[in-house]
Order: C-alpha cells, then sequence, then structure tokens
C-alpha cells in the first residue's frame, strides 16, 4: 500500500495518515454536535454546519497550497469545486430516495451520515485504484474523457422525473438477502420480529443512497482526474467536498428541484473536463482557466435559474 501511494502523489505518507484520521475525527464531532436525537435538522443549523465544511476545505485548502506549491492547490480547488457541484446533482436524487421511502424529517439526517461514511470508503478505494491505473496506464485518461462526454451528453437528455425506486433490481436483490419489514421503528436500521432480524426501510434507503453513490462515482472519479493526476488532491478534495453533502441537503432540500439550469450547467462543466481530457497530451488547459470556466458555469447557471424563477413568481402573483 505504501508504495502504490507514493507513486500516485507526491505527497508524504503522514500526511495520509493525518488527512484520514482528521477526517474521522470531523465526522465525531459532526455527529456529535448535528446528529444527536431524532429530531429535524433546522435550515438555520443546516447553514451553520454547510458553512463550517466549506470553511474547513478552504481552509486546509490555502494550507496545501503554501506547502505544496499553487499549481496542486489550484488543482485542489478546481476538483473541490466539481465534487461540490456533483452533489447537488446527487442531493435532487437523495431527495427523491427519501421521498419514495416516505422517511421522517427526523430520521433522515442519519440515513444521510451514515451515506456519507459509506460514500468516504468507497471514494478512497475508487481514488486509489484510479491513480494506479493511470500510472500505469496513460491511454486509460482518453477513456476517462469519453465517459465524461458521454455523461454530459446524458445529463442534457435527461428529464427530472420522480422516479420510485422501491421496486428497483437493487432492492429486489435485497429483499431476497435479508429479511425486510414495511414499517419504521424510530431511528433503528434493524429490528426483531418474530425472532427474526428484520431490515427497516431505513436501511433500505441507506442502500440506494450507497448504490447511487456508485453510479455517481463513475462520474466524479474520471472528472476529478481531469483536472488533477495526484491521488491525494484527487482523494481531499473529493472527500472535503463530500463531507459537507448531509449539511448541503437539509440547506438545498426546498431548493434543489428549482434549480432547472443544474444539469444544463453540469452538462457543460464535465463536457469541458472530457475534451480537457483528449487533449491533454496535445495541449494543457492550465489549472487557473479550468478553475474560472468550471465557476463562470457554476455561477450562470444559479443564477439563470434564479432568475427565471423569480420572473415565473411575479407572472403568477
Amino acid at each position: 500500500m505504501t508504495n502504490i501511494i507514493s507513486n500516485v502523489s507526491v505527497v508524504p505518507n503522514w500526511l495520509w495518515a493525518a488527512f484520514s484520521g482528521g477526517v474521522l475525527v470531523l465526522l465525531l464531532i459532526d455527529l456529535s454536535l448535528f446528529g444527536r436525537g431524532d429530531h429535524k435538522i433546522s435550515r438555520k443549523a443546516a447553514l451553520s454546519e454547510s458553512a463550517l465544511w466549506i470553511a474547513v476545505a478552504l481552509a486546509f485548502n490555502a494550507w496545501f497550497a503554501s506547502k505544496f506549491g499553487r499549481e496542486l492547490g489550484l488543482e485542489f480547488l478546481t476538483g473541490y469545486l466539481v465534487e461540490k457541484s456533483l452533489s447537488v446533482d446527487n442531493l435532487f436524487v437523495i431527495l427523491l430516495i427519501l421521498g419514495s421511502f416516505r422517511v421522517p424529517e427526523q430520521y433522515q439526517h442519519r440515513v444521510l451520515f451514515y451515506g456519507v461514511l459509506g460514500a468516504i470508503v468507497l471514494r478512497a478505494i475508487f481514488i486509489l485504484l484510479g491513480a494506479h491505473v493511470l500510472h500505469k496506464f496513460h491511454w486509460i485518461l482518453y477513456v476517462f474523457g469519453a465517459v465524461l462526454i458521454i455523461t454530459a451528453i446524458k445529463f442534457l437528455r435527461e428529464t427530472d422525473q420522480k422516479i420510485d425506486v422501491k421496486e428497483s433490481l437493487t432492492i429486489r436483490l435485497l429483499r431476497r438477502v435479508v429479511p425486510t419489514t414495511t414499517t419504521f421503528n424510530g431511528s433503528r436500521f434493524f429490528v426483531i420480529e418474530n425472532g427474526v432480524r428484520k431490515a427497516t426501510p431505513l436501511f433500505v434507503a441507506l442502500i440506494i443512497i450507497e448504490v447511487t453513490d456508485l453510479v455517481f462515482a463513475v462520474d466524479s472519479i474520471p472528472a476529478v482526474f481531469a483536472v488533477t493526476q495526484d491521488a491525494f488532491v484527487a482523494f481531499a478534495s473529493n472527500i472535503l467536498a463530500i463531507l459537507g453533502l448531509r449539511a448541503l441537503y437539509f440547506v438545498l432540500s426546498d431548493l434543489v428541484v428549482k434549480l432547472r439550469y443544474l444539469k444544463p450547467g453540469l452538462a457543460a462543466i464535465l463536457g469541458f473536463i472530457g475534451v480537457k481530457m483528449l487533449l491533454i497530451d496535445f495541449f494543457k488547459i492550465p489549472s487557473w482557466v479550468s478553475l474560472l470556466v468550471i465557476f463562470s458555469i457554476l455561477t450562470t447557471a444559479g443564477l439563470s435559474s434564479w432568475y427565471v424563477a423569480r420572473l415565473e413568481t411575479r407572472t403568477s402573483k
């Protein structure tokens, strides 16, 4: 493992250990401060937590840039911004999943906490494997670029129709392996019924969220490797973006459906970094240009969504 890490990143091994330990501490603090008891997370508390996660990420980014150079610092910030923007689209799917299972609001934070924890572990594995494969087979970059362009086209063609995930293949397979109940039992994932241990709908929703993150990883992992080929930068920027996902959910849960230009914006971002990856051996787009393009696309998508929604509100009055 040590040899693999040293081959795919310029940072020392102690920073990997320190960062991973710091993430674990932050998760425990998050659970103790914001996840105590079964209650609905208020918008104010969610805003505070979301701002705190962003501040932590930016502070670490500033330290990392001062320690390892401006170029890697820009790559980190760009990777963080890309993953954060993709997370907003992920939030829409999570919203549909929790709505489909009718998960009470006071239990949603528990599902999201363990969903984020699982996503961190899966992303760490995928990023290390991806970086190792890129180190061995440079041509994989072209495959990643093609995947991103195909995903961009898919985003443009997608509609945001409501879906019912209760009868998905994942659920059918899970029910064959694990007995399940149809009712909630507080915030518990498992209950004992007639001497049989059964999974509650809360656990089933968690599994669906984890499987969904696997699907989103197909987009986000190639995207971050288009920004940087340093495994630590890819790992740390992804993890810090994911850490704020739960708080962001409660901030945007009522607003995400109004972001009508989110998917076109994400399609433009993925298309841009896909092209960047395909051109990497012929023309390398500077990190600051990538950051500026991505930030401009996100700003345009957000402001356009807000402006159109405001016009519609005025017209309906």
